[in-house]
């Protein structure tokens, strides 16, 4: 059975003079339900301040907390950080961790949001306020809950605020493939980074990552894998420059489950990007990917 972190105020308003939506948050919901497939939900509690501050400036925590983010970073992070804001941004890490403990239970788990790989320490950047990855990762190995994790990142963008935060750590590996010319401009160092040309297709894509992951996992045995699985890869995402298709997409999502149940890693994902007009269309790509990841459990 699919297990789905979700909570009713991970869907927030937009806000004044920004082009991003939360809706899509709410419509993976619908996208699920409309799917036929069977799921459980489960409701996250906000993350306890003391674990974001484990990861982030406390400076920037307070102004998060108080909504006082100053123009400039609300500019950097692409839009203004209101209550509800404040809110899903303390609720989506507290998903993410749900999640993985979820998946050390059910070997898979889907946080219906999450993924804010652009968070820095000192402010957010790139539609991310607080970095849910790096804030469940430090807590999971802080609590004796996991010993390695892997954080594979195949969002299209570099998971540059995940790469800052964890530099330097024996006992988290970041692996991020993305496109290589998007954003960010100045990419970070994670323990092991992939750019892929643009219009890289779905047989390339795959070779990449059947050459690299195996590898990865064996090499660095990890106990636990935090899935970035942003859908932005899509040749039709609004934001990305790679090309693959929802067969890609789909043989790419099956792929890492069937590597990590080949080990006995458990999986929590998390949703990542995924843009565009049609927001049901993206919704759909999301959900699919989770119901997937649960099939291949099966």
């Amino acid at each position: 059975m699919l297990h789905v972190v979700h909570h009713p105020a991970y869907v927030s308003p937009a806000t004044a003079g920004s082009a991003f939506r939360f809706d899509k948050y709410g419509l993976v919901m619908e996208a699920l339900r409309e799917s036929d497939a069977v799921f459980h939900l489960h409701e996250p509690q906000a993350m306890p301040r003391i674990w974001i501050d484990a990861v982030h400036d406390p400076a920037y925590v307070d102004e998060v907390l108080t909504l006082s983010v100053p123009p400039e970073k609300e500019r950097r992070i692409g839009f203004a950080v209101t209550d509800r804001v404040m809110r899903r941004s303390l609720l989506s890490p507290g998903g993410t961790w749900m999640a993985a403990k979820l998946a050390q239970i059910h070997g898979y788990a889907a946080n219906a949001a999450g993924g804010s790989h652009h968070a820095l320490g000192h402010s957010g950047a790139g539609y991310c306020v607080l970095n849910d990855l790096a804030i469940a990762a430090n807590r999971l190995i802080a609590e004796g809950d996991a010993a390695r994790i892997l954080i594979l990142d195949l969002d299209v963008h570099q998971g540059d605020g995940t790469a800052s935060l964890l530099a330097g750590r024996s006992d988290i590996f970041t692996l991020s493939i993305h496109a290589e010319k998007n954003f960010p401009v100045r990419k970070a160092r994670s323990t092991l980074d992939i750019g892929l040309a643009d219009g890289t297709d779905d047989s390339t894509y795959q070779a990449v990552l059947s050459d690299i992951l195996p590898r990865v996992l064996d090499d660095f045995a990890p106990d636990l894998i935090l899935y970035q699985a942003g859908v932005d890869p899509h040749g039709e995402d609004r934001l990305g420059r790679l090309a693959l298709t929802d067969a890609g997409l789909d043989m790419r999502d099956r792929y890492v489950m069937r590597q990590a149940r080949r080990r006995g890693v458990p999986v929590a994902s998390t949703m990542g990007g995924g843009y565009g007009a049609d927001r049901m269309a993206v919704a759909r790509r999301h959900a699919a990917c989770m119901i997937r990841m649960a099939e291949e459990l099966a």
